[in-house]
């Protein structure tokens, strides 16, 4: 199906938003092609997965085509992903009024946790979380598919830290 897709990204600097969490997804994600249209196939909870192909357009905006697929082609394709397979946990956090999504990763990325709300424009101003440090939106350290297609493990940040892995990226 298809979507439009304009996201804001953030670190998160406490771990305040835990509180108002609400769903957790436990994902893995790997990228296919490392194209500027990029390929993603991501495994959720192990139980479902899907394919999802992204196209940059204007802006903030990516069109973004997603498929579910079976979960056993899921895994499959997940050994034939470029670089590291992300792997992370997947929090809704509502906040007056608004859906945002918080990422606490695990395996090579463990210690970095970023929070990305969808918008409706590139106009939308949603109210900031206090738990939010800096926005990182366009900033291409913090795209999942550069974490993915980076050629060196990033050292180990410290636990209890969230966003502490900022520095190291």
């Amino acid at each position: 199906m298809k979507a439009t897709e304009i996201e804001r990204k953030f670190l998160v600097r406490s771990d305040s938003w835990r509180a108002r969490a609400s769903i957790s997804h436990v994902l893995q994600q790997g990228y296919l092609s490392r194209g500027e249209n990029p390929v993603r196939v991501r495994l959720i909870d192990g139980r479902s997965a899907c394919l999802t192909i992204k196209f940059h357009t204007m802006g903030l905006a990516k069109d973004e085509y997603e498929y579910e697929i079976p979960v056993e082609e899921a895994r499959d394709l997940l050994l034939h992903a470029t670089g590291h397979v992300i792997e992370k946990t997947r929090y809704r956090v509502l906040h007056e009024g608004r859906n945002w999504e918080v990422d606490v990763f695990a395996g090579a990325y463990e210690g970095l946790t970023l929070a990305e709300i969808e918008i409706a424009s590139e106009e939308d101003l949603p109210a900031l979380p206090q738990w939010l440090g800096r926005e990182v939106t366009g900033n291409k350290r913090y795209s999942n598919r550069a974490m993915a297609a980076a050629s060196y493990k990033p050292p180990l940040i410290a636990s209890g830290r969230t966003g502490a892995a900022a520095s190291h990226l």
